[in-house]
This record gives C-alpha cells, sequence and structure tokens, in this order.
C-alpha cells in the first residue's frame, strides 16, 4: 500500500491524516493541538503519530499547509480602486490570503506608513493593463524603493514595465518576484500566474518568518498555506461533480466561502464587469467566527435582520462568553444549541456577502442558483450530529429573504472526515487519488 501523510496546521488543531495513493481512500486521520506555544513541529508530529499508529508509514511522503501564526497577511497597492486594486484583492483571497491592506493610485509618505502598520507578510503590487497605463505603477514601485521596504513583493502590473520594474525593486534590496498581470486588458481577470508567486513568496519567506518553528523543517515541510489548498481542494471537487458548488467553512474566526462556477458566454458581452469575473472564488469574512469573533455574527446577524424577537439580548452575553474563551467546548443541550445557532447566523450571513458581490467586489453579484453541492466544513459541523448540521446548511439553502438567488436544487453535505485540504495537497503530484478521496467523501450517496 502506498501511503501519504497529509496535515493541516491550524491556529488551534493540528490535523493529519493518511491517505492510499492507489485507490484515494482515507485510510486513517487524528489531530492534536498546534503547539504555537513552543514548536509547531511537536503537534504537527503528534497528530501524524496518531494517524499513523500501527501502519508503518515511515517513509510516506508529508503534504503540509499551514494557517498557524494567522495565516498569510497580504496587502495590495493598486492603480485604481475599482479596478485593479479591486482585482488585486480578488487575486489575493483566491490565493488563500487575509487581505489586510488596500492601497490605490499614487503613493505618499502617509499611505507607506499605513500600508507598514497593516503588517503585511506580503504585498501585491498591481496596476495598468498590458499596454495601458504605467506611470502610477512605476511611481509605487519607485516610492517602496526609495523607502526601504523589505517585505516580500509580488509584481503583477502592466508587462510592458514589468522587467524594468522588477530590476528597480531588486536594486534596492526589495524582494521581489514577478508575475503576469492580472488585468491583462479589460474583463479579464488572469489569477493563476500571481497566485502561484504568492504561493512561492508565502513558502519562500513567510513560513519561517513567523517564528513558528525552531529549526527549517516546518517551512521546508509547508506546501500552501491552508486557504490555497483548501481552494484547490475545492476545484478539484468541482471537476469531479461537474458542477457549480459552494463551500461554506466556518470557524473559530473567520468564516470563509469558497464558490466554483461555470464559465457563462455571456460575461464576454458589452455588459461584462470591468475586473472579469472570477469563476473560482474565495472570500473571507473576519468578523464571523465560532469563538474570537463570535460578537461580530450576532452584530451582523443583528443587522441583517436574522434575529427572533428577544434572540439577541440572550446571543449577545453568549457570543462574549465564547470569545473570551476561545477553548469553550459546549457540554450540554443547551450549549450545542447555542453553537448550532451561532454557526447557522454564521454561515447564512457569510454566503450572502459572498452572493451579493460586495465580498468578492463584483458589481453583479454571483449567481449561485445553478449550484448543485453545498458543502459544510468546521468544527462546529464536523463534530455535530447530522441533524444539527443539517440544520444549519439548511438556513443557507432556504435564505430566500437574503438578497440573492438562492441555489434551485442544492444537496447539502458536510465534509466530517476534513479532506478538502488533503484532496488540495495531493493535488499537483497525485491527482488521480485527490479526485477519488474528494468522490468517496463528498459525492458519493
Amino acid at each position: 500500500m502506498r501511503v501519504a501523510v497529509c496535515a493541516d496546521v491550524g491556529s488551534t488543531f493540528t490535523k493529519a491524516a493518511v491517505v492510499d495513493l492507489d485507490d484515494g481512500r482515507l485510510v486513517a486521520a487524528a489531530s492534536a493541538p498546534t503547539t504555537v506555544g513552543t514548536d509547531v513541529l511537536h503537534g504537527l508530529a503528534a497528530a501524524v503519530a496518531a494517524a499513523a499508529a500501527g501502519l508503518g508509514v515511515g517513509d510516506a511522503p508529508w503534504y503540509v499547509c499551514s494557517s498557524a501564526g494567522g495565516g498569510l497577511r497580504l496587502a495590495v497597492v493598486g492603480y485604481e480602486p475599482l479596478v485593479t486594486a479591486q482585482a488585486g484583492r480578488r487575486v489575493g483571497l483566491s490565493a488563500g490570503a487575509n487581505v489586510v491592506h488596500v492601497a490605490a493610485g499614487r503613493l505618499g509618505g502617509a499611505d507607506v506608513a499605513a500600508l507598514r502598520a497593516a503588517r503585511p507578510d506580503v504585498v501585491l503590487l498591481v496596476g495598468g493593463t498590458d499596454g495601458g497605463d504605467a506611470d502610477t505603477l512605476t511611481h509605487n514601485a519607485t516610492r517602496l524603493a526609495r523607502a526601504r521596504w523589505r517585505v516580500p513583493v509580488v509584481l503583477a502590473g502592466n508587462v510592458d514595465v514589468r522587467d524594468e520594474l522588477r530590476g528597480l525593486l531588486a536594486g534596492a534590496g526589495v524582494p521581489v518576484t514577478a508575475a503576469d498581470n492580472v488585468l491583462p486588458r479589460i474583463g479579464v481577470l488572469a489569477p493563476a500566474s500571481a497566485r502561484a508567486a504568492i504561493r512561492e513568496v508565502f513558502l519562500r519567506h513567510v513560513i519561517g518568518g513567523k517564528r513558528l518553528s525552531r529549526g527549517s523543517r516546518f517551512a521546508r515541510l509547508v506546501r500552501a498555506a491552508t486557504p490555497d489548498a483548501v481552494l484547490t481542494g475545492v476545484e478539484v471537487l468541482a471537476d469531479a461533480a461537474g458542477g457549480d458548488l459552494v463551500v461554506v467553512d466556518v470557524g473559530g474566526a473567520t468564516t470563509d466561502v469558497y464558490s466554483v462556477l461555470t464559465p457563462d458566454e455571456r460575461d464576454s458581452g458589452p455588459g461584462r464587469q470591468v475586473t472579469g469575473s472570477l469563476w473560482r472564488a474565495r472570500t473571507v469574512e473576519g468578523d464571523l467566527g465560532m469563538r474570537w469573533s463570535a460578537p461580530g455574527v450576532v452584530r451582523a446577524a443583528a443587522e441583517e435582520r436574522l434575529l427572533a424577537v428577544g434572540e439577541q439580548d440572550v446571543l449577545v452575553g453568549e457570543a462574549a462568553a465564547r470569545a473570551a474563551e476561545p477553548g469553550f467546548v459546549p457540554v450540554d443541550a443547551a450549549g450545542r444549541a447555542v453553537d448550532g445557532r451561532i454557526a447557522a447566523l454564521a454561515a447564512t450571513v457569510a454566503v450572502r456577502r459572498h452572493a451579493r458581490g460586495g465580498a468578492t467586489g463584483e458589481r453583479d453579484g454571483r449567481d449561485l442558483r445553478d449550484v448543485r453541492l453545498l458543502v459544510g466544513s468546521g468544527g462546529v459541523l464536523r463534530h455535530a450530529p447530522s441533524g444539527d448540521a443539517a440544520v444549519v446548511l439548511g438556513a443557507v439553502l432556504t435564505d430566500h429573504a437574503g438578497g440573492w438567488p438562492v441555489p434551485r436544487d442544492a444537496r447539502a453535505v458536510v465534509d466530517v472526515d476534513y479532506v478538502l485540504a488533503a484532496g488540495g495537497l495531493l493535488a499537483a503530484e497525485h491527482p488521480r487519488a485527490a479526485g477519488l478521496l474528494l468522490r468517496r467523501h463528498l459525492l458519493a450517496g
């Protein structure tokens, strides 16, 4: 039996899985607390040892992703807020980044100071279509060079000046990686090259810089930021399913929504969006989560008029208690019911924002009517009784008052075995195993 070890080092828990590479079978899985306070390799080793106990997988390859230490913090600097800066933001989200700052136009001294204050791990520098305006991109690259900028930069703007500006930045000591333009022409969004460059920078510069481990082994093991691995898994699943799908991942601090839609030929017409359509997209709602961000869920739900009369008063206290004690685990039916309600509200608000287009930067929103599969992820859903998880996902599928067209005929499933990240990690080197793994656990039945 040929197997691989797949692991996700999260902020709280490290999940490990042993996958049969011949038939895509999940052989075993386990988790252990992430040991950020000492060395994350300790928690990783514990999770892998628990998953691989008695299997004799000593020489099996490891595929690891990580969101420990806050994941990948990305800042975007663009030419115009509604075009290239927005395009850059959407590409950053698709690369698994937490977009912490967006600047547009010519950078001044105060703008550079604000950029520093955002503490990004990577800056995505974009601007101009190919053959179009190059002045703003040139100005901003020059400004960063003169500011003695040392945070890695991914340069993904007008290709006419790419080589010149790469040389300028590198000559000033700025770590720079060049990529193709994210917006080569109006209405065409091209994320692949920049996404790959961001991934490369994350692995080469960011993982080691977060000091999550004393040595270099952890940095060598990590192949992707966790959201990037999950999005790849979602893409593999969509290809296997042969249709549109949505994944909503309700976490302790954020709720992430991924969607894969079938390209619509109508998008190429005169009414197309200036920044183009991103058919495979991800959004991150930093104010919606089960623990650290639970108070944000209640506030957002109240603003969206999702709460029953008197419910807000109860949930405010419950959410505050969960934010104060992120390790809280409900021990009775009442506590589990509150968790379920917070999860349903977080999922509903997150999908509303994703579908309406505000979170994705799409003027006309994302049309999810043809979605055939809704996948729920996150510990609150994986560990809940199937009926409780169905209620959470059912709230999304019946959100007819949410200002977005709900899926007409979608089936809901939960990623109980946490295979999306594993499938994404295996996709490049073992695509058949990745596809079989996701089919077996999320499409069967």
